[in-house]
């Protein structure tokens, strides 16, 4: 049964790739109106964190209270992903992603005008949902449109919109919020948005969803070999990464960092950025060496940072080599995650998606009670705990992390 499994595995996968597309090439325009979307995703999720005061302002609620603005958007997506992408299996995969793009300029659009609280939390719950759904199409349908040996490069081309928004699209929402009014950014976002459904009409490809009536059991596609540990190493990125990023301020206090906070993340999100190019030309060939990679940089940038909380120079090194760490994890994930399910990608991706809000949540949960329990000092020798046992199962999980083809 395995033998034959195999066999007709590859002729499923061609079956499911569209004809139009070369196998040799990348179709960039299509790819790059995935990382458009995902761009949009990640701007409208966090820009609400850079413009606080504004927000609870205009609103009349505490900045507290318009931080959750964040909180629930993360909510709308961990608790949608799995269940949007099971009823959907069998959609034409472009205007299930169009529907997704679209829900986006109606929830910037009532954001925008709302000035009443409850419906702006309600808007930004429905955004997380059309996140959530978003996320899991992505990965999947940038590796669907090549060849296999390619899935790898598009998935990293698709995800890069991810990292430009957090190195350059939150800080500039921020300063263009600071300057015009936040409401105008949110409408601007929309207006984004409308734009980028032109382009995918015009450059993604359609392709059918799952030509199957056999119910999705996600139990199933869990046990799947290789999917667990993807799954586990991804949980302890984030969450690793989580626990520092949040309470990053209270963490710089002892080296008289805290006020130069700003320019720390953002030479963090540089050096995201700077590690995909990498990334997306060795992912194909060399995944299981990336992934250890990155795991064995994440602990010893937590190292550095647990050792000299209190030097300067050694927290900006730290901070680099956490940037490049974790800059690729996205493509690194969903690559694993796409290669280990096969048919059943999408699936996985919605998995991703829900371990990863998950994480982003525990993340934020752990490190408040490590800050108010132990103090900040304590924050990246969490870090430690946390990934060593990750690169241990990134190691022992060849199945999830294979070696490269010879």
């Amino acid at each position: 049964m395995q033998t034959i499994n195999r066999t007709l595995a590859p002729v499923q996968e061609a079956a499911l790739r569209p004809p139009a597309i070369p196998e040799r090439g990348l179709p960039l325009s299509a790819l790059l109106a995935l990382a458009t979307a995902g761009f949009v995703t990640i701007l409208t999720e966090a820009l609400p964190a850079g413009l606080l005061p504004q927000i609870g302002a205009d609103l009349g609620v505490s900045q507290s209270l318009a931080g959750q603005m964040v909180t629930i958007y993360a909510i709308g997506s961990l608790v949608a992903a799995i269940p949007l992408v099971a009823l959907t299996r069998t959609w034409r995969r472009r205007p299930l992603l169009v529907a997704a793009i679209s829900g986006f300029a109606v929830v910037n659009t009532v954001t925008a005008f709302s000035n009443d609280y409850v419906l702006t939390m309600a808007a930004r719950f429905v955004a997380g949902v059309f996140a959530g759904l978003l996320w899991a199409l992505a990965a999947g349908y940038a590796s669907r449109m090549v060849a296999p040996e390619q899935q790898g490069r598009a998935i990293a081309i698709a995800m890069l919109g991810a990292p430009v928004a957090l190195s350059i699209g939150i800080p500039a929402g921020t300063m263009l919020g600071a300057m015009t009014g936040w409401r105008l950014t949110f409408g601007l976002l929309t207006v984004t948005t409308v734009l980028l459904v032109a382009w995918v009409l015009w450059a993604v490809p359609d392709l059918p969803g799952q030509r199957t009536a056999r119910r999705l059991v996600l139990s199933s596609v869990f046990r799947l070999p290789g999917v667990r540990p993807v799954l586990f190493v991804m949980f302890a990125f984030v969450l690793a990464h989580n626990i520092l990023y949040t309470y990053i301020v209270p963490y710089l206090q002892p080296s008289g960092l805290d006020a130069d906070a700003d320019r720390l993340l953002f030479v963090f999100g540089v050096a995201s950025l700077a590690v995909i190019p990498i990334i997306g030309a060795l992912v194909d060939r060399h995944l299981r060496l990336l992934v250890l990679a990155s795991a064995a940089l994440f602990a010893a940038a937590s190292l550095l940072l647990a050792v000299f909380i209190a030097q300067p120079l050694a927290i900006y090194l730290g901070v680099v080599a956490w940037g490049l760490a974790f800059g690729g994890a996205p493509t690194l994930f969903q690559t694993a995650s796409a290669k280990a399910a096969g048919a059943e990608a999408d699936a996985a991706q919605s998995m991703i998606v829900t371990g990863w809000n998950a994480a982003m949540a525990g993340g934020g949960l752990a490190g408040g009670l490590l800050l108010d329990s132990a103090g900040a000092t304590v924050l990246p020798v969490m870090l430690l705990a946390i990934l060593l046992p990750a690169l241990a199962v990134a190691w022992l999980g060849r199945q999830g992390f294979p070696r490269s083809p010879r």
